[in-house]
């Protein structure tokens, strides 16, 4: 008969460690059940069959779940999956009946297909963790880290709450920068527009007016003129050539030198370098907040916090203040070498490790820094629009000059 290790929670709190026999995961985590036990983790410790790996359970995949009984689970779900959860368990639910509860009632189809999913794993024995640690491309990795430990806690409820809060901030940051973007590209379509239309359709009949009249045309027309015959003339090739080097620049990006290169020269941008610089100081202190609050220890907070950092050259930054803090330094003095965090904002975080509240501490920085995210992003929408509006209307009076003085030169011309 299988043995299987477990980790398990007693009534009274305790930990408990030790193996039994049974015939499969489910009677095992069954039998525990019976004992009064809550199981953490249950893994069967035979010799794995050829092709697959050792621990894993007879219907168990060792391999990650990519997808849920043909929907394709994706991490957009990871929100309204903790959402419902919580609603559950706050109404004093378990976990393991709750997710089948969901997988039973919920009406959308993909995030009902995910319940189900993690459902067939928790019958298995499986905790809720280690359920959403098998399904890496919907559960990020330090929501399953807090969720485990919300599990050995006993807080489950309050983990799913504050995770809750965390990625209803940073879904609100997403959607107002998609909606701030929104206007400037509609003016750039429109913009685009406009100047296509002119020089596809209108120079050219203008053209041909102008040359059956005869004389010589002026400095602004004979330029719109070359510039639209060679748009018709050698476009395609400019643009596969353009399509050419995006290709080749961003599989250079994709290279660990490229993509630390371009990450550089975007901190280098007047506007651009500061956006990210704030977007990524409002990341790490949101995120390491929620992590250090949970019972993360300092240390794997800091390495879990430095993993969700997209640019590469600041995440180097931080990783060299992660090592600090290992050797010993304080968490603030760290951070002010990494040359990011305005001194006033370092201050904040020398208090609030001096008075223990350092959770608390990162909050406020990540809403103050949130707030200048949203201004932030104003500007930029305000600088991308005029920017736009300003070469439309200047392309289209440098049309119309074209025409006019054409018109006005050929005019005179024939008066001579």
């Amino acid at each position: 008969m299988p043995r299987f290790a477990y980790t398990a929670r007693s009534s009274s709190g305790q930990s408990v460690e030790a193996t039994l026999d049974a015939p499969n995961r489910k009677d095992a985590a069954r039998l525990l059940a019976a004992r009064g036990l809550q199981p953490l983790r249950l893994e069967e410790v035979v010799a794995a069959p050829p092709g697959r790996k050792a621990g894993a359970s007879p219907g168990v995949s060792s391999e990650p779940v990519a997808s849920t009984r043909g929907a394709k689970a994706g991490p957009d779900l990871q929100l309204p999956f903790l959402q419902a959860l919580s609603e559950l368990i706050g109404s004093g639910m378990p976990a393991g009946e709750a997710v089948r509860l969901l997988g039973q009632r919920l009406q959308e189809k993909r995030l009902r297909a995910l319940c189900a999913a993690l459902w067939e794993r928790l019958s298995e024995g499986l905790p809720l963790s280690q359920a959403l640690e098998s399904m890496p491309g919907v559960f990020s990795g330090h929501a399953v880290n807090l969720i485990a430990a919300g599990e050995a806690t006993g807080n489950l409820r309050e983990v799913l709450e504050r995770l809750i809060k965390h990625y209803t901030v940073q879904r609100e940051m997403r959607r107002q920068l998609t909606t701030a973007l929104a206007y400037p590209l509609f003016i750039c379509t429109v913009a685009i527009g406009v100047i296509l239309f002119f020089i596809f359709f209108l120079l050219p009949r203008l053209q041909t007016l102008l040359s059956s009249l005869g004389g010589k045309l002026p400095w602004a027309t004979r330029l719109l003129v070359g510039l639209s015959d060679f748009i018709l003339n050698y476009g395609l090739f400019v643009l596969i050539a353009g399509a050419i080097a995006v290709v080749a620049f961003w599989r250079w990006r994709k290279s660990p030198a490229g993509r630390t290169t371009t990450d550089q020269l975007v901190l280098a941008v007047p506007v651009a370098g500061p956006f990210v610089i704030a977007s990524t100081i409002h990341n790490f202190s949101s995120t390491l907040a929620v992590l250090l609050e949970n019972g993360v220890t300092t240390a794997e907070a800091l390495r879990m916090t430095e993993r969700t950092i997209a640019n590469h050259s600041l995440r180097g930054a931080f990783r060299d203040a992660t090592d600090r803090v290992l050797e010993g330094e304080s968490l603030s003095n760290s951070l002010a070498k990494t040359e990011c965090f305005p001194p006033l904002v370092i201050d904040r975080l020398a208090v609030g490790e001096s008075t223990g509240q350092l959770g608390p501490s990162l909050r406020a920085i990540a809403q103050s820094f949130q707030e200048d995210i949203s201004r932030q992003v104003q500007m930029i929408t305000q600088l991308i629009s005029s920017g736009v509006l300003l070469f439309a209307f200047s392309f289209v009076a440098f049309i119309a000059y074209a025409i006019v003085s054409a018109v006005f030169q050929v005019s005179a011309s024939f008066k001579f």
